[in-house]
């Protein structure tokens, strides 16, 4: 038994190989008939996993620090750790919506759609989504929701 588990992880290992690990400049300089394929879908999703597994991380401290419990009497100084409380739930609020657009990134990876705007269903581009993994609208079609947004408002 022991053997097959080995084979298995063994042609795991093999067909990870063969997509090649990108970088950045890898990225930028590739053609545009590579556009999404399997080594760049495989970049951002271990990019959009580590992005997920930081977010994590920082929600885990957020929690520890808020359970110390730290006693004070003097009214500034309490004021001050209030303050700065309010600010770290504040962050974290922000990553938490930030890790809903990674589940929804994630996800698009896995059907296909990731990559391309969801309104024009044009790609996105690379650079835009090295910048803003979780994008999810061209360029241009960001611009036209945002002066539509400033125009009437949410």
């Amino acid at each position: 038994m022991l053997e097959g588990g080995e084979g298995g992880s063994v042609a795991t290992k093999s067909a990870v190989k063969r997509v090649k690990e990108l970088t950045d400049q890898d990225l930028m300089k590739a053609p545009e008939r590579d556009y999404m394929n399997e080594a760049q879908l495989a970049f951002f999703k271990q990019r959009l996993l580590e992005l997920r597994s930081q977010l994590l991380n920082n929600a885990d401290d957020t929690g520890q620090h808020l359970r110390e419990n730290e006693v004070t009497t003097d009214p500034s100084d309490r004021a001050t750790l209030e303050e700065e409380y309010t600010l770290e739930l504040r962050t974290r609020d922000r990553e938490r919506k930030l890790l809903k657009k990674i589940e929804k990134s994630l996800r698009m990876i896995d059907d296909g759609t990731y990559g391309y705007c969801e309104e024009t269903g044009e790609p996105i581009g690379v650079p835009r989504l090295l910048a803003r993994p979780t994008a999810t609208l061209s360029l241009e079609a960001q611009e036209r929701r945002e002066r539509v947004q400033k125009l009437y408002g949410d």
